[in-house]
């Protein structure tokens, strides 16, 4: 790791990052940005407002991002080779279908869900605006046992991918084929449910960009290392295209909530990417604190608790859970829940025998 900034505090950045993003832009996420600023104020949403009841409340993203996670572990608790792709993608299909349950308001079906240590997490059990295209190609899943029939490329593929990069960051090579394997890692989780180049291929390109900042690339780098991976596979082009439009403005203007908008509504893969790195990464250039690429991530026009998660997850990579305002982690939902799988990947490599962590994920 470079600089002072520890594995295990990047690890937690990138999850309790995206929660906190996450849980900030649920309260404004169908609302247009000069009705945000009528509501809030000037200065937009600033700070958590009740949803469901509850401020400081996660969506969909963060349950979803909690159970690639936990699939994750509990693959490698199980003893599976990380070259095994073929059921490392059972393992998280396996997950996404339990979360499934915890969506489904029926709690007779739960009576034969699988055992995992997520589903026995009540606060997990809440129906927070799922995707119709996670809930459908899920069912369809479920049902038929087959991916994505679908040219979806709605952002609910690279909103939950953030772990797959943590967990691939314990191997770090300077090497293409290291590269080539973390970028299909997280393409092929995102198409498990959308089956567009544009709902994948972002998802993709995240995952070897947290991976390689948290093995600590510096960023010049890592953006140009998991550029040359997206560009490599059909049906980029779409996806470049807004990946470049976004660093370049976040070069010239960054923090700028009408450049923000240039680049669409965070509704579809690529834009939700875009925006998030024009946020992140001009967040960087200007060296302004997390908190205000996160808030200027939220504060717009479209699906901004996708867009306030991923930017969270990234700005989280580079600066570590210290940089997290206390005020949102203290009120974030599922705190201790992110937190021990942020740390259990984190030290995934040190698993002693009989651990806790091995307790936690070795039933199956």
């Amino acid at each position: 790791m470079s600089g002072t900034i520890s594995r295990t505090q990047r690890f937690r950045g990138v999850l309790l990052g995206g929660a906190v993003g996450d849980a900030l832009g649920a309260a404004v996420e169908f609302m247009h940005r000069s009705e945000i600023l009528a509501w809030f104020g000037p200065g937009g949403i600033r700070d958590f407002a009740p949803v469901d009841g509850r401020a400081g409340a996660v969506t969909d993203d963060t349950q979803l991002t909690a159970f690639c996670a936990e699939a994750l572990l509990r693959a490698h608790a199980a003893g599976v080779a990380r070259e095994d792709t073929a059921t490392h993608a059972v393992e998280r299909s396996r997950s996404y279908l339990r979360w499934l349950l915890t969506q489904q308001g029926d709690p007779h079906a739960l009576l034969d869900a699988p055992d995992s240590w997520l589903m026995s997490q009540p606060d997990l059990f809440h129906r927070r605006g799922p995707g119709q295209t996670c809930l459908s190609s899920l069912n369809a899943m479920r049902a038929l046992g087959t991916s994505a029939a679908n040219a979806s490329k709605g952002c609910g593929g690279v909103m939950r991918v953030a772990p797959i990069g943590l967990f691939h960051s314990h191997w770090h090579a300077e090497s293409e084929s290291f590269d080539a394997w973390v970028f299909a890692a997280g393409a092929e989780d995102a198409a498990l449910t959308h089956g567009h180049p544009s709902g994948h291929l972002p998802a993709g390109y995240l995952v070897l960009l947290t991976a390689l900042v948290v093995a600590g690339v510096p960023l010049e780098i890592a953006l140009e290392r998991s550029r040359r991976q997206l560009v490599a596979r059909p049906g980029h082009e779409e996806t470049a295209n807004a990946i470049d439009r976004a660093l370049t403005l976040a070069e010239t203007d960054p923090g700028n909530p009408m450049a923000l908008a240039t680049l669409g509504y965070g509704w579809v893969g690529e834009e939700a990417l875009a925006i998030a790195l024009y946020c992140a990464i001009g967040c960087e250039r200007t060296g302004d604190d997390l908190e205000e690429g996160i808030i200027l991530a939220v504060n717009h026009d479209g699906d901004s608790d996708s867009t306030g998660a991923i930017t969270g997850s990234l700005l989280g990579a580079l600066r570590g859970e210290h940089a997290i305002p206390a005020r949102w982690l203290d009120a974030i939902e599922l705190r201790e829940i992110v937190t021990t799988l942020a740390d259990d990947l984190a030290t995934v490599l040190d698993w002693e025998p009989d651990c806790a962590a091995l307790r936690r994920y070795g039933s199956r």
